[in-house]
């Protein structure tokens, strides 16, 4: 389905009133046509915009990479950090012009939500700079360099239509429906449903309506806009076979109708369903050609196992026969006899650049003709052995492709049911710095870079907190919240989270301390005529040296009130307050292969949770560095629920 020029004027209207004061903080290529901006504000919750040639919207979803975006590395190398200044229609047409601005630079984004649809990236005078597809056509020509061209106007402009505007329907000897939808520029769905309304069939020529018949259409035409435009829905869902969502009801509709919180929200649902399955498609195809592979290569290995058993079981018949022969009292290869045996069993003695051979289903087995007749037996006896080991060995590889074969097929059935959408949770306060509860129920946060290290200390260090910082360069501040009474249990765990999340597990460096002060002992100014970097404090006083131990951390699904969040700290507390966990150590595998096994393993146990928790969400709570998992369990706080289930 596509946007009509009416509902793209609403989507404007409202997503610009939403987006006021936002900027880019992300930019995902979710398909080769369809881009999802993540949108951050300093005191509001973030946002996340889809544009995709079918449309713009706002989601409550994020949506894994189908396919590759040719415009992603461009709209990240222009964009990101820029504000998004404003989003306006172009007249009653499906384009959409998004202003980003910032940094003395000012960019437009092109959306053309007609036809195939295109994205095009322009710079503040349209000249384009970057574009999904080039076109050539009679009116208009874009290409990277060309300044940007609309296409050319068509129709009334369905925003300021007057009563007027219908007399050339009075006149005009087209189907009345067809001349509706060409001179107002409205789908289908739209014309048939003003028809249906005003009760007039729509294949009526114009010139044999009535005055107050066309009255009747452009009052309908108009209110519908306005209702469309302004908000006044009451938006449904048509599923078919395939879902539509429609702003408000028109006139007779096939299929089950289910009704929408609102047309946005509807528009997501509909839309991610789109993506979604186009998504599944391709990834099944890619999935699938691999199947097929390993399945030729099994049904391959199974034939050639059956002709080599064939082949031994023809040369062990040709070998005993032999040995009868001698006891029959023939004792050479080339007696007659010999030969006739030979014969029957589809062989033949024969000779190749003066070597005696014996040919038996095209296996050539080397004699010496002047040997005894019971030695050739043996020899054809010793081949028919060694063909039954190549049996043995063609058994052990198609085992192995079929081991293969069931883990892609289980992968492949795994990550389908896992992949692509997981729900924007709005989360908690702490959840944008590195953070876990402590094995006693402390809050503990943690700076993510020099600029979270700072927002840490300077925005929530207060009296009763300890502070902590790694004995080595390169180390976040972590803040134990509330901890004037905290046991040595959580200071401990603390410390070791300061050590783990250091530049210690990029560098597998053990045996490196933390240590912890009071929040009076962290100056956030430098000395006098010294100089501090951003996220760097001044310490002063006794320093509470802690020794971390071993290098180690665990990913965990935590419960929350509402819902689960993913985090990530020393391995004793996350197993005591997870779902379930994943143990890892420094070295193995990137972060994002890593995050990957850990949330296949963790769907494997909660796939219903696991669904909701995107993999950039598992790629961010990782330690810098690469890691690999030790160890992957269900956590103290399912089992407790299993015990609760049980006591029910």
């Amino acid at each position: 389905m596509g946007l009509a020029g009416i509902e793209l004027r609403y989507l404007v209207d409202n997503i610009s009133e939403q987006v006021q004061g936002y900027y880019i903080s992300n930019i995902y290529g979710i398909t080769k046509d369809s881009i999802l901006f993540k949108l951050h504000h300093t005191e509001k919750s973030d946002l996340f915009m889809m544009i995709s040639t079918s449309g713009v919207w706002l989601t409550a979803v994020k949506i894994d990479q189908v396919e590759p975006n040719r415009l992603l590395k461009r709209l990240r190398s222009d964009l990101l950090r820029l504000k998004l200044k404003k989003i306006e229609q172009i007249g009653a047409e499906r384009i959409a012009y998004f202003t980003f601005e910032g940094f003395g630079k000012e960019f437009i984004l092109v959306g053309e939500f007609f036809g195939d649809g295109n994205i095009l990236l322009c710079n503040n005078e349209m000249k384009i700079l970057a574009l999904q597809h080039s076109i050539e056509v009679r009116h208009r020509k874009l290409s990277v360099g060309l300044e940007y061209v609309q296409p050319p106007n068509k129709g009334l402009d369905i925003f300021n239509i007057t009563e007027s505007d219908f007399d050339e329907l009075k006149t005009t000897d087209l189907v009345s429906a067809k001349w509706f939808g060409r001179t107002l520029g409205l789908p289908k769905k739209y014309v048939e449903g003003v028809f249906d309304i005003v009760n007039i069939d729509p294949k009526k020529i114009g010139n044999l309506l009535t005055n107050d018949e066309i009255k009747k259409i452009f009052e309908t035409t108009k209110k519908i806009v306005n209702d469309v435009v302004s908000g006044n829905h009451e938006a449904i869902i048509i599923k078919n076979e395939k879902s539509e969502i429609l702003p408000l009801k028109l006139g007779k509709i096939e299929g089950e109708i289910i009704s929408a919180n609102s047309f946005i929200e509807g528009l997501d649902t509909v839309f991610t369903e789109n993506i979604v399955a186009k998504g599944k498609s391709i990834q099944s195809s890619g999935s699938d050609k691999k199947i097929k592979e390993l399945q030729t290569q099994i049904s391959e290995q199974q034939k050639a196992i059956e002709t080599v058993k064939e082949r031994s079981k023809n040369i062990t018949n040709v070998a005993n026969s032999l040995f009868e022969m001698v006891s029959k009292g023939i004792f050479s290869i080339e007696d007659k006899s010999a030969q006739e045996i030979l014969v029957i069993h589809n062989a033949k003695l024969t000779s190749e650049k003066g070597i005696s051979l014996i040919v038996v289903e095209d296996e050539k087995i080397k004699i010496n003709t002047k040997s005894p007749l019971q030695s050739i037996a043996s020899v054809l006896f010793n081949e028919a052995k060694k063909q039954s080991g190549a049996i043995k060995s063609i058994e052990d590889i198609k085992s192995k492709t079929e081991k293969k074969l069931e883990k892609l097929q289980n992968k492949t059935e795994l990550e389908r049911d896992i992949m692509l959408v997981t729900e924007i949770r709005k989360k908690n306060w702490y959840e944008r710095y590195r953070w876990f509860y402590t094995s006693d129920g402390y809050l503990v946060i943690g700076g993510r870079d020099a600029a979270s290290n700072s927002a840490v200390v300077r925005k929530h260090l207060v009296k009763n907190d300890k502070i902590f910082h790694a004995d080595i360069f390169g180390s976040p501040f972590f803040i134990i919240k509330n901890a004037e009474n905290a046991p040595d249990t959580s200071m401990n765990e603390v410390a070791h989270a300061t050590v783990c999340f250091s530049r210690a597990w990029r560098e597998g460096l053990y045996g490196v301390s933390a240590y912890w002060v009071n929040p009076e002992q962290v100056k956030k100014s430098a000395p006098s005529g010294e100089f501090l970097p951003k996220g760097s404090f001044t310490i002063e006083g006794q320093r509470n040296f802690i020794n971390s131990g071993n290098l180690k951390l665990a990913v965990g699904i935590i419960p929350q009130d509402d819902g689960h969040a993913l985090t990530c700290g020393p391995s004793e507390t996350i197993k005591k307050n997870s779902i379930c966990y994943a143990i890892i150590e420094p070295h193995g595998a990137e972060m994002a292969e890593t995050a990957k096994k850990i949330r296949i393993e963790f769907s494997k146990i909660h796939e219903e949770i696991t669904k909701k928790i995107n993999i950039d969400d598992f790629v961010r709570v990782m330690p810098s560095g690469k890691s690999q998992i030790k160890e992957v369990g269900m956590g103290d706080a399912q089992m407790n629920n299993l015990i609760d289930d049980e006591l029910d």
